[in-house]
C-alpha cells in the first residue's frame, strides 16, 4: 500500500463562477492504495465542511486498512476543497507570495468551483474514470454537482445526508453561524486569528443542528438534580467550540458556509429534478432517520430523480452526524448496493 500527501498546482488562472478569478489554485489531496492496471479500482472521496484530505483520519471504520474500502484493493483520492484552511487555496492564502493574505476580502467560491479544482486534480493524475464517488453533507453537494457535470465518468455515487439544492432551513443555520463570528470584531481585524471567538460560537450553534435532542439526552444529562450552573450541556458547547477554533480559522469557515448556501443543482439547467435525471451514475442515496439539518425527505427527491437509484435510511440517534459515526450500517449499505449492481 502506499499513501501520500501531495499539493497539485493549476497551470494558469483559475475563473469562478462570480465572475472573479484568483491567478493559480493550489489544491492539497492524499492518495492510498495503488492505482490498477486498467485503471478502474478509483474511490474519491468529497469531505464535509471542516475536514480535511486524509481521509483515514476522519471516516475511520469505512476507509483504511481492514475496512470496507481498504488501500489495499482501491485507488483512494481525497482533495482538500477549496476555500478550505487544509492546504488548498483559501482566505488565508496569499494570491502571490510575499502579498498578504486576502482573509474577508477572499473572492466568493461555490460547490461548482470546487467541483471544477477537483476535475483539474483528476486530469493531472491521469484519471478517466472513477468506480466510485462517495460524499456526505458538504461532501454529497459536491459529488451530485460533478456527477451532473460529467454523467460518463462516474461507475458509482454514493451520497448520503445531503440534497440537490441548500434548504433555506440550512441557510438560516450557515446565517445564525455567520452573524455570530462578524459580530466579533477581531474578525475584521484581518489577522490569521481574527474571529476565533465567533467561531467558537458558530460551532457551538452548528451542533445543535448536526445532533439531536436524544443523543444529548443520552450523553450530556446530569447525574444529579441539586445543579443551578455549570451543566455538563455546557461545558460540551464551549469544549466543541474552542476544539475546532484549535484547528480550523474564522475566514475559512465563512467561505465554505457560503459555499454550501451556493449549491444548487438546478441553477442554469431548468430546476433540480432535470439537472438529477442528468445522471447516468449507478446511485446510492443514504438519509438518516434523526438528521434534522438534511431530513430523509431531502435525499428521497434525490433518489426519485435519479434514474434506478436506491435509497436507503439509517437509524441513528446521532442526527446529521450519523454520516460518520455509523460506520457499521453505511457498510452494510454499500455491500447490498454492490451486490444489487452485480445481480
Amino acid at each position: 500500500m502506499e499513501d501520500s500527501t501531495h499539493l497539485f498546482l493549476s497551470p494558469g488562472p483559475f475563473s469562478l463562477e462570480s465572475g472573479a478569478s484568483l491567478p493559480q489554485v493550489q489544491v492539497s489531496y492524499c492518495t492510498y492504495g495503488t492505482l490498477n492496471a486498467t485503471g478502474t479500482n478509483v474511490v474519491w472521496v468529497c469531505h464535509a465542511l471542516t475536514a480535511n484530505a486524509d481521509v483515514l483520519t476522519w471516516w475511520p471504520g469505512l476507509f483504511g486498512a481492514g475496512f470496507y474500502y481498504d488501500p489495499a484493493d482501491w485507488f483512494i483520492v481525497c482533495a482538500n476543497v477549496l476555500g478550505s484552511c487544509y492546504g488548498s487555496t483559501g482566505p488565508l492564502t496569499p494570491s502571490v507570495p510575499g502579498a498578504p493574505a486576502p482573509f474577508q476580502a477572499f473572492p466568493l467560491l461555490t460547490i461548482r468551483d470546487q467541483v471544477a479544482a477537483h476535475d483539474l486534480l483528476r486530469q493531472h493524475l491521469g484519471i478517466r474514470q472513477i468506480h466510485t464517488l462517495i460524499g456526505g453533507s458538504l461532501g454529497g453537494h459536491q459529488a451530485l454537482e460533478w456527477a451532473v457535470q460529467q454523467p460518463a465518468l462516474f461507475e458509482h455515487l454514493v451520497v448520503l445526508a445531503t440534497s440537490a439544492r441548500h434548504s433555506p432551513w440550512g441557510i438560516a443555520f450557515n446565517e445564525a453561524q455567520r452573524m455570530a463570528i462578524l459580530a466579533d470584531p477581531t474578525y475584521h481585524a484581518g489577522a490569521p486569528e481574527g474571529g476565533q471567538a465567533g467561531l467558537q460560537a458558530a460551532r457551538a450553534m452548528a451542533l445543535l443542528s448536526y445532533r439531536t435532542y436524544a443523543a444529548y439526552g443520552h450523553t450530556q444529562q446530569e447525574e444529579t438534580d441539586d445543579k443551578l450552573t455549570d451543566f455538563r450541556a455546557s461545558a460540551y458547547q464551549r469544549y466543541q467550540g474552542q476544539k475546532l477554533s484549535a484547528r480550523f480559522d474564522a475566514y475559512s469557515y465563512v467561505t465554505l458556509s457560503r459555499a454550501m448556501d451556493s449549491h444548487n443543482l438546478g441553477r442554469g439547467r431548468g430546476g433540480t429534478a432535470a439537472a438529477l435525471a442528468c445522471i447516468r451514475a449507478h446511485t446510492l442515496v443514504l438519509g438518516i432517520s434523526s438528521d434534522v439539518l438534511f431530513p430523509p425527505s431531502e435525499q428521497q427527491f434525490l433518489a426519485q430523480h435519479i434514474p434506478g437509484a436506491t435509497y436507503a435510511e439509517m437509524v441513528s440517534r446521532y442526527g446529521h452526524d450519523g454520516f460518520l459515526i455509523e460506520v457499521e450500517q453505511i457498510a452494510h449499505h454499500l455491500a447490498q448496493f454492490y451486490a444489487s449492481a452485480l445481480a
